[in-house]
């Protein structure tokens, strides 16, 4: 039996655009097979050469790997309204205009593919969009930037600097030449902008997203957190909460018994809470082009095979939900004190003025450069700030108390 041609316009020839390409051709025989369409390259646009309304023209189906908001936003948006499908792996991308191109893509019955947008070849949107499309989502944590992974795990496992870390993960290709988007915390706040979309039904906006990075992780954070028992990682959440949503990216503290604890080197992982599923746990390469580009055939796939499995309309209408910013955590607090009588029992006071209380507690040093640390229960941002700024008043305290949050859910 004949096979018609499936043309795939390639927008953007980079690290993921070229390996996709040699994936289309090594598999080209498989993708036949389960859609029934052959597929073959019509044009691929770089910055030096191309043309996108040739390649649109040409093509059946866009395959966008440029990266940026624009003008990947302007080529996603008039592929789909010349009638074509369309996979892309942008997370910028989505986080910011996604609302829109999905309506443009249901409107229209056409595929909108995002699996390598968030955690690489871990499958998590695409379970979350079937396997888990009927489960009440409460709450999502997810190692979501290989970058930064790398980077706290070789701090662990060497002692080293952040800055030392950092130029090990250049070296290595973990980290681009400026890495300021994955150690900055805005990568992995635009995937879990994406996955709070999926989750809560709700539309998520990058800017309403929380994020911190990991610059100003120091050694001593790494070696107290051995001493108390615990990981750091930086951790994205999507929680649902009585009174609405929380999204956010921060430096986390984790006990061993936690799935993503044990996440190391490079790799992501994606942990997906509610009632009927107690916890799930995928993990993964979450970067490289090889990787990305088995997530966008995937995809490819999706789009073009009998019945369509991803269905013609790829979300459902949103229904907004109150964006909550001041959340409760457990949290890691480093103090400069100096070691004299009575300071511990001034900064309980005030932590305990505020309705906190001390789990654990880590004294380092004697005389004027003392070291104090301690992991506090749960309590609300808000009253955390407060006690902090009214710890750093006091003579024998060195400045503002560092914080980092600690996750304290453990699974069996």
């Amino acid at each position: 039996m004949s096979q018609s041609a499936l043309r795939i316009g390639l927008l953007g020839h980079g690290t993921v655009g070229r390996a996709f390409e040699h994936l289309l051709a090594e598999r080209a025989e498989r993708v036949a097979e389960l859609t029934g369409r052959r597929p073959e390259i019509s044009g691929v646009l770089t910055r030096s050469s191309g043309a996108f309304e040739q390649i649109l023209e040409s093509s059946d189906l866009i395959v966008e790997l440029i990266g940026g908001v624009e003008p990947a936003h302007d080529y996603v948006r008039r592929s789909l309204e010349a009638g074509r499908d369309v996979v892309t792996a942008n997370k910028q991308l989505l986080s910011r205009h996604g609302e829109e191109l999905w309506q443009l893509a249901r409107e229209r019955e056409l595929a909108l593919g995002f699996e390598a947008a968030v955690a690489g070849v871990v499958p998590v949107i695409r379970v979350l969009r079937e396997s888990l499309a009927g489960t009440r989502i409460e709450r999502i944590h997810g190692i979501v930037n290989g970058t930064t992974n790398f980077i706290l795990s070789e701090m662990t496992r060497t002692a080293c600097s952040y800055e030392t870390a950092l130029a090990e993960a250049q070296r290595l290709g973990y980290a681009e030449s400026d890495p300021s988007d994955d150690v900055g915390g805005a990568d992995a706040a635009a995937k879990m902008a994406i996955l709070a979309r999926l989750a809560f039904d709700a539309p998520v906006h990058i800017d309403e997203v929380r994020y911190e990075g990991i610059e100003q992780i120091t050694p001593d954070d790494i070696a107290y957190a051995r001493e108390l028992g615990l990981a750091l990682k930086l951790i994205g959440t999507a929680e649902r909460l009585h009174d609405g949503i929380s999204v956010r990216v921060h430096p986390a503290y984790l006990y061993a018994a936690h799935p993503l604890a044990s996440v190391g080197g490079s790799f992501n992982a994606v942990t997906v809470e509610a009632e009927a599923i107690t916890e799930i746990t995928m993990s993964g390469p979450g970067a490289g082009g090889p990787q990305t580009a088995s997530a966008v055939l995937g995809d490819v796939i999706a789009a073009v095979a009998p019945g369509r499995p991803n269905g013609a309309a790829p979300m459902t209408n949103p229904v907004p939900l109150p964006i909550v910013e001041d959340v409760v955590s457990a949290f890691y607090l480093h103090m400069e004190v100096a070691d004299r009588p009575g300071v511990l029992a001034q900064i309980a006071q005030h932590l305990g003025e505020q309705g906190a209380s001390i789990k654990s507690v880590v004294q380092r040093g004697l005389g004027d450069n003392a070291q104090l640390v301690m992991v506090i229960h749960p309590l609300l941002e808000s009253l955390l700030r407060v006690a902090t700024e009214a710890i750093a008043e006091l003579d024998a305290v060195h400045g503002l108390p560092r914080a980092i949050r600690v996750i304290d859910e453990e699974f069996e």
